[in-house]
């Protein structure tokens, strides 16, 4: 018999003790390895795998130590968030506090670094541990609302025995994952909480929307910062000469002198002031401008190596970091990356032959329709790596040597991924 796949709607329509008492049942066969009638949605499915992967305890669930005060309010200070959280209070706390529940701001390691809300709620999250400092990423605590969008990527709900660990089971909670529009970095989770009779379908929606109210307000504050940068180096480009351009700490281009426009320049994870050489420019000088750098391309010291120089070495040996290097006869560049573009060159790696954007969203999402998803994400990282990815298909290019540093566990080769290509990767190391 085919099983019914359950989602939120259905849920909402029913009383909470019937959706509670069948969502037990689904996750007790799930648990016990057997096939429920009901199944369970795919978020929630595959976070309840991951979690019995790590040997979490689905009665228990270990909660790490709280963070001192003072460790949470350095990671405050050094947050993006910061800078939206009164965008985040406006549109959030007084409905929370309306509704019964409470916002609940975390950063990119699942740490609640903020909490506000019904005073009675915020009590009864006391007794959950979901307080400020603790750590609910789903390695901690299992399926919840801030851990899992950490992983997925996307916003998720999750309602009563959808969360992993039983103790949450008296809970509800919606989150949806924030990303810094200025380098592409997951940076946090913003969830809305509370008690299983607050449980409402279109929380998740009215979470999602705030979730974009504040990334369009860190677009509009880098705008700014830009138009900084830009008066302050129009007179200084005005006395350089040949190719240089003003560009901010993640390599947004404020101005630009000696060669078309562009958006952005791919620069190091910490570009040193002196000479450097770049993948796109070749060798360049890199001086201090207030809010950002001046970059001036040395002409006549050659441009990038031949392509049968180049070497890529990715290094996935660390869980929660992840760099690119190219290397060749000018020298080396080495860049951070965010889980996704990791994914995509992980694949790559794997295929030398190339993937159609339909392969590689099979291979990252399980769904061969994302290629929108898969193009945008693959622009960008062919302006930051032109000189040694190709297209149509999408490939390292002829001639490039690539090199895989994996973990040597395989449960830790990007650890938050549910791509199916890097799950059968752990499936072949393991």
């Amino acid at each position: 018999m085919e099983s019914d796949t359950l989602d939120v709607a259905r849920l909402a329509a029913m009383d909470s003790r019937e959706a509670t008492r069948l969502l037990q049942r689904v996750r007790a066969a799930t648990l016990a390895g057997r096939r429920p009638t009901v199944v369970p949605r795919k978020d929630i499915g595959e976070s309840w795998r991951r979690a019995l992967s790590s040997g979490l305890d689905p009665d228990g669930g270990r909660h790490a130590g709280i963070l001192s005060a003072a460790e949470v309010e350095r990671r405050r200070r050094h947050s993006p968030l910061t800078d939206v959280l009164p965008v985040l209070r406006d549109a959030l706390v007084s409905v929370a506090d309306a509704a019964q529940h409470i916002m609940v701001v975390s950063d990119a390691e699942g740490r609640v670094l903020w909490r506000e809300g019904h005073a009675s709620v915020l009590r009864l999250a006391d007794t959950l541990g979901f307080e400020v400092g603790a750590d609910w990423s789903e390695p901690a605590v299992g399926t919840n609302g801030v851990g899992t969008p950490l992983v997925t990527r996307r916003p998720v709900q999750v309602f009563s025995a959808e969360h992993f660990v039983s103790a949450h089971h008296t809970w509800t909670c919606a989150g949806a994952p924030v990303v810094d529009p200025r380098d592409g970095r997951l940076i946090g989770v913003v969830d809305v909480s509370g008690p299983l009779a607050t449980m409402h379908p279109a929380t998740l929606s009215f979470v999602t929307s705030v979730t974009r109210l504040a990334a369009a307000e860190l677009r509009a504050q880098h705008l700014r910062a830009l138009e900084r940068l830009r008066a302050v180096a129009a007179p200084v480009l005005c006395r350089v000469g040949g190719r240089a351009l003003a560009v901010d700490a993640n390599g947004w281009v404020a101005a630009v002198t000696g060669m078309p426009p562009r958006d952005r320049l791919a620069l190091p994870a910490a570009p040193p002031t002196g000479r450097v050489w770049l993948p796109s420019l070749g060798m360049c000088t890199v001086e201090p401008l207030p809010g950002g750098r001046l970059v001036q391309a040395v002409d006549g010291a050659g441009g990038a190596p031949a392509a049968g120089a180049l070497r890529v070495v990715l290094d996935l040996s660390r869980p929660r970091h992840r760099s690119v290097t190219v290397s060749g006869d000018a020298g080396s560049w080495t860049q951070e990356l965010s889980p996704r573009h990791a994914e995509l060159l992980f694949v790559l790696a794997l295929h030398r032959e190339g993937r159609s954007a339909a392969q590689l969203a099979q291979d990252i999402f399980e769904d061969p329709t994302r290629t929108v998803t898969v193009r945008a994400e693959m622009s960008r990282l062919r302006r930051r790596l032109a000189e040694v990815l190709a297209h149509r298909p999408y490939r390292f290019g002829e001639g490039v040597r690539v090199e895989v540093i994996r973990p040597d566990r395989a449960a830790d080769l990007l650890p938050r991924s549910s791509s199916p290509a890097v799950r059968a990767a752990r499936e072949r190391q393991a």
